[in-house]
């Protein structure tokens, strides 16, 4: 039995689109004698489809699109994943399900019983569990398990009444398991991911064949690793990250003789909602990674962050239909790194640099910026803002006489350089890239209408402390970004002598603050017992909580983070709490 893992970065709601590269991948995995090949979780209509499952032509775009893939498995045999309409039984009207398909018919389906509704996941609003007996699938003599992504997951993060599906399943005696998935990235999730299925292997003695789904679907970002496991646990094959792909293996060779596996006394731990830890004494976060990984690669989750922000804006652009951005160089940090990465992902000829030097700006951050832009050969504009900025001052000063100079004029500033990018936006049709992090988002260190525009947030998933991470890697092989960018202090540069730790704790303490609070949920009293001065404490936290009306408004945040700002933290606008 020789199986084709087909790995594809869908588009939600393309119909055509998405038949068209199932139905291609069928082929190509027909030409190489395979007997089956698999898809991965709701691969039909793109994941997450979210509201559009509220529609009916949604739907039966599904099982039109469901009708066409059988048709076309003639001498091989599919299971994709798409939504099913629930016959009858009270609930919601539709299950998510991996599709069995042979010889222009559904050979059988199998229907996802655990539903996630934590972080960014909110299925149960949509679908309902499975309820119904578990059945094998036979064919030609082997008997599949179908499981669908979270069914291997979470059991233990569930009620007692809840089935666990495998359980459930190994009683039924399968040859071999298949979990189609669409697991989002985060930078502990390959890890994470690899751990639980192969545990799962070698705790039920069978081999498993795992289909993850790649690509940027908006802030979400997948990617990919699919994967086969030996009966041992044991890593038979796995896919490249970060794109598209397909490979075709033989279940022959995933089934270890005496292979000493067993049923092992306690439960499989749970990995909803694992982060990483951080080192009180360290000025960075420290992203958990096995030792052995940390040994073999250090630099292992920064290239994984690297590789899936640049694949976040590539897919972002293409599948939006956009093609050209824009963004405001500053000669910082961010904004450096932010240019980098678009270069990258879309090409230098794609993206438009604007230095917009203030009064207050310095002579080296414009050199920086400029030296930057040369590097990457990416085109720039240079438009001061004075003379806007001095114009609104005047057309103020009878209402603002005899008060001094704040944070008011700061942020006018911050606004005529998103009035200015926006209206090259406009004329040339660009999109505006937002360069702000997630340690200024935190706590508000940024201003609305201002610098916090944009179309889709590049870093806002990245502490400033692995903003420098990030420059420091992308200057591995030779220097893009320049030294002085990296090493010299933050500043907005909105006022003479400005410097960020003005405003701010040090970033290096700011961010494990920062980090205990929001990836770790650990409340005031929790962080201040690690040893953390409970006065910056207490001021951090009623940042975050003050600042929430803020990010209520900012654009969609590249999600590489067990806990980004977005859809996976629903925070209340109007509440208190510290």
């Amino acid at each position: 039995m020789k199986i084709a893992l087909a790995q594809q970065n869908y588009i939600v709601g393309n119909f055509g689109y998405n038949t068209s590269l199932i139905l291609d991948a069928i082929a190509r995995a027909r030409k190489t004698g395979a007997d089956l090949v698999v898809f991965s979780e709701l691969c039909v209509c793109g994941y997450p489809p979210r509201d559009f499952l509220e529609f009916d032509d949604f739907n039966k775009q599904c099982d039109q699109a469901i009708a066409s893939i059988a048709d076309a498995c003639r001498g091989i045999a599919a299971v994709v994943g798409a939504p099913s309409t629930n016959p009858g039984i009270k609930g919601k009207t539709l299950y998510n399900s991996a599709w069995f398909l042979s010889e222009g018919s559904v050979l059988g389906m199998a229907h996802k019983t655990l539903l996630p509704t934590y972080d960014v996941f909110d299925e149960y609003r949509y679908f309902e569990p499975n309820r119904m007996p578990y059945q094998l699938i036979d064919y030609k003599g082997t008997r599949f398990a179908l499981t669908i992504c979270e069914d291997l997951w979470n059991v233990d993060n569930y009620p007692l009444y809840v089935r666990n599906p495998m359980e459930e399943l190994i009683k039924l005696h399968p040859d071999v398991v298949i979990n189609i998935a669409s697991s989002p990235f985060h930078y502990n999730q390959p890890e994470i991911r690899m751990d639980i299925l192969s545990r799962n292997a070698k705790q039920y003695c069978l081999p498993l064949v795992y289909v993850n789904q790649v690509g940027g679907q908006t802030e979400l970002l997948f990617d990919g690793g699919s994967m086969v496991i030996a009966n041992d646990g044991s890593l038979k094959g796995e896919l490249n990250r970060f794109e598209e792909d397909l490979r075709v293996y033989d279940l022959k060779e995933l089934q270890i003789p005496d292979a000493g596996c067993r049923m092992p006394d306690s439960p499989l731990p749970s990995w909803g909602g694992v982060g990483g830890g951080v080192d009180p004494v360290s000025s960075i976060i420290v992203i958990a990674r096995s030792e052995a990984t940390r040994q073999k690669d250090p630099e292992s989750s920064i290239k994984l962050i690297h590789s899936a922000l640049v694949m976040g804006i590539r897919d972002y652009f293409s599948k939006m239909g956009f093609s050209k951005a824009i963004l405001g160089l500053s000669g910082g940090i961010d904004s450096a790194v932010t240019l980098v990465l678009a270069a990258e992902a879309l090409g230098n000829e794609h993206v438009k640099a604007v230095l917009l030097p203030s009064r207050f700006s310095s002579a080296h951050s414009i050199a920086d910026a400029q030296k930057l832009a040369e590097n990457l050969q990416v085109s720039f504009e240079i438009i001061p803002i004075d003379a806007p900025f001095t114009a609104v001052e005047k057309s103020l000063e009878p209402i603002f006489q005899g008060l001094p100079f704040n944070l008011t004029e700061e942020n006018i500033q911050a606004r005529m350089r998103a009035l200015i990018l926006m209206a090259l936006a406009n004329k040339f049709g660009y999109i505006l890239l937002n360069t702000s992090n997630k340690s200024e988002a935190a706590v508000g260190y940024g201003t609305l209408y201002g610098d916090m525009c944009g179309g889709i947030s590049v870093l806002g998933d990245l502490y400033k402390t692995q903003v420098y991470e990030l420059a420091r890697y992308l200057n591995h092989k030779k220097e893009i970004i320049p030294l002085n960018t990296i090493e010299k202090p933050p500043s907005a540069e909105l006022r003479p002598d400005q410097k960020d730790i003005d405003s701010l704790p040090d970033y290096a303490l700011l961010d494990q603050i920062l980090y205990q609070y929001i990836e770790e949920r650990k409340g005031p009293k929790e962080i201040t017992a690690m040893g953390f001065d409970p006065e910056v404490v207490k001021r951090v936290l009623g940042l975050v909580n003050g600042s929430e009306w803020k990010r209520h408004q900012t654009p969609p945040i590249l999600r590489v983070s067990p806990k980004a700002f977005g859809v996976g933290r629903r925070m209340p606008i109007v509440g208190k709490y510290l």
